[in-house]
């Protein structure tokens, strides 16, 4: 190479590095705080990727995502949202009640987008759906009270059960003690007794079953939150394994031979709040972003497994399944 042309090179590569330096520095860091395992429910994740896609942000390119996973150990998310806001992070979004929970504790000035199943004006995370104020908005389920629609139909297909089992993570304390107050008033209404089964380990959840069978449950409903969301086809497994009439919230819960499901569309959900973090970065507010609600509920069966249970299923409920496996 001749000498000039190597000093030319050499005077390109001095321009170009700080600008690709600051380029880098510039983009804005993104944190996302879950309740999970890393590698756990992938198929979420590329969702709320996907949300953030469609309003032009890529990890890598022009945002960076800085993970952090309590791998179900909900003890562990104060420390890791405190974690977060003491990075340069542009927002925080937090995947699960207790971690918007934990954000919210850790921050009042960072930007927080949440994805849940909890009320967000009964836990305090917002001052109301419409116009949340502060720092925080996002989606949820409302899963909470689509528990009680759970026991409603649990109790339909299986009548005789005068016993009904509810499975909680006590981990995820704001959830489990609303879900158990909810769904004790109702079971009243029926006339069944509500026995409750927590479980906040694989093992735990393992033994839950077991002592289900044992006290002669009639029938569980499987409560909400990030630790069962990740275990639809090991709850699905459990339930076969014992020969228990259960319900849960997401479709995979039945494919895998479970009986029913009751709930919103996970994946869509995770994919909105990855649209309002994606609007967040891009200078909006949260406290003017309208907490989204998930209007699109599902209810799946599986005739095959009620066969197997010995339940004949009313052709009105067959009438409303968005799918029924046989």
């Amino acid at each position: 190479m001749r000498r000039r042309e190597f000093i030319m090179l050499l005077a390109s590569a001095a321009i170009s590095w700080p600008l690709a330096a600051r380029a880098q520095q510039s983009m804005p860091m993104l944190g996302v705080l879950s309740t999970r395992g890393q590698g756990e429910a992938p198929r979420l994740l590329a969702a709320f990727r996907q949300g953030l896609k469609d309003e032009g942000f890529v990890d890598g390119q022009n945002v960076a995502i800085e993970y952090r996973f309590a791998d179900n150990r909900n003890d562990r998310l104060p420390a890791l949202a405190a974690d977060l806001a003491h990075r340069p992070v542009a927002a925080i979004a937090a995947l699960s009640t207790v971690a918007a929970l934990a954000a919210k504790e850790a921050t009042a000035t960072i930007p927080i987008v949440f994805e849940m199943g909890g009320d967000p004006v009964r836990l305090g995370l917002v001052a109301n759906l419409s116009r949340p104020g502060g720092n925080v908005t996002g989606v949820t389920q409302l899963n909470v009270f689509v528990a009680l629609k759970r026991l409603e139909l649990v109790h339909e297909l299986v009548p005789a059960a005068k016993l009904i089992g509810l499975l909680v993570d006590p981990t995820d304390a704001v959830n489990a003690y609303t879900t158990i107050g909810d769904l004790r008033t109702a079971a009243r209404s029926f006339g069944v007794e509500l026995w409750i089964l927590n479980a906040s380990t694989d093992n735990e959840i393992d033994a839950a079953f077991a002592s289900a069978v044992e006290v002669k449950v009639g029938a569980i409903v499987i409560g909400g939150g990030a630790l069962y969301v990740g275990r639809q086809e090991r709850l699905a497994a459990l339930a076969l394994r014992h020969a228990m009439p259960a319900i849960y919230e997401g479709r995979e819960f039945v494919a895998a031979g479970g009986l029913a499901s009751y709930g919103g569309d996970f994946a869509d959900s995770y994919r909105l709040a990855g649209v309002y973090t994606g609007r967040v970065l891009k200078g909006e507010k949260p406290g003017d972003l309208p907490v989204q609600q998930g209007t699109k509920v599902e209810f799946y069966i599986n005739l095959k497994s009620a066969k197997t249970l010995g339940l004949n299923v009313p052709p009105t409920l067959i009438g409303r399944a968005v799918e029924v496996i046989e």
